[in-house]
C-alpha cells in the first residue's frame, strides 16, 4: 500500500458511536495508513537522529467501553514501546491531523527532560515557529500556540512537566480537517517531515539524559 493523504471517511471514523463499531472501522480504514506512515518515518527518523526508530501503531487494547476519540503512530528509539520515552507522533482528533513531539506522563525522565528544556528555553522561544502549538495532554484536542507562550506560560508548562505527576508536554503543528484532505500522500509526508526536522532539537535533548 502506497500512503495516499487522509479524507472525509478517515475522520468520520470518531463519529460511530461504540467501542466495537467505530473500532472496526477505525482498523479497517485508519490504521492501514498509519502502518505506512510508520514504515516510511522510522526509516526517515533513523536517518536523522542517527538511532535506530521504530513505530508503534496505537492499538486501544486496554478500552473496553468508551471508543477512542483520537488514534496515532509513535516513534521511539525503544521497540518495545514509547511512552517512556520522549518521542515522535502522528496522529487524528475528529477535527485534526496533529504532528508532535511529545513527553508524556509515563515517562520517568520528565523532571531531567524539564531541566534542559530550561536550560534551552532561549533557543526554544526564537526557534519554534509562531505558528506550532503546545499541549500539556495527548487526550485532548486543543493547544495553545507558540506565539502566545513563549514569553511566559510556557515556562509554566516546563515547571508543571518537573514537578506534576500527570502532566505532559507536546509541540508541534495541527492541520485541520479541511486542509489536510486536500493534501496528497507526498504533501503530507513532507509536511511531516518539515515538522520533525524543527522539532529535531528538542528530541536531541533525549540524547543528553542517556548519554549520561
Amino acid at each position: 500500500m502506497q500512503f495516499d493523504g487522509f479524507n472525509e471517511k478517515d475522520f468520520s471514523v470518531f463519529a460511530i458511536d461504540g467501542l466495537e463499531a467505530r473500532m472496526e472501522k477505525l482498523i479497517e480504514q485508519v490504521r492501514p495508513k498509519l502502518e505506512e506512515l510508520g514504515k516510511h518515518f522510522a526509516a526517515e527518523l533513523s536517518s536523522s537522529t542517527g538511532e535506530e526508530m521504530f513505530y508503534h501503531v496505537a492499538k486501544h487494547a486496554r478500552r473496553t467501553v468508551n471508543p477512542p476519540n483520537d488514534t496515532w503512530v509513535a516513534f521511539s528509539s525503544s521497540n518495545r514501546g514509547y511512552k517512556k520515552l520522549p518521542h515522535f507522533q502522528i496522529g487524528l482528533f475528529e477535527t485534526h491531523i496533529f504532528i508532535w513531539f511529545a513527553v508524556i506522563y509515563e515517562s520517568p525522565v520528565k523532571k531531567e527532560f524539564a531541566a534542559l528544556l530550561k536550560e534551552e528555553l532561549d533557543s526554544i522561544n526564537k526557534n519554534i515557529p509562531d505558528n506550532f502549538v503546545w499541549s500539556q495532554d495527548h487526550m485532548k484536542p486543543d493547544a495553545l500556540p507558540h506565539l502566545d507562550v513563549k514569553n511566559g506560560k510556557l515556562s509554566d508548562f516546563i515547571n508543571s512537566l518537573a514537578n506534576v505527576k500527570k502532566a505532559e508536554l507536546l509541540c508541534g503543528i495541527h492541520i485541520p480537517k479541511e486542509e489536510a484532505i486536500q493534501m496528497d500522500g507526498d504533501t503530507f509526508i513532507h509536511k511531516a517531515d518539515s515538522v520533525f526536522q524543527t522539532l529535531m532539537p528538542l528530541y536531541e535533548l533525549k540524547k543528553k539524559i542517556y548519554s549520561e
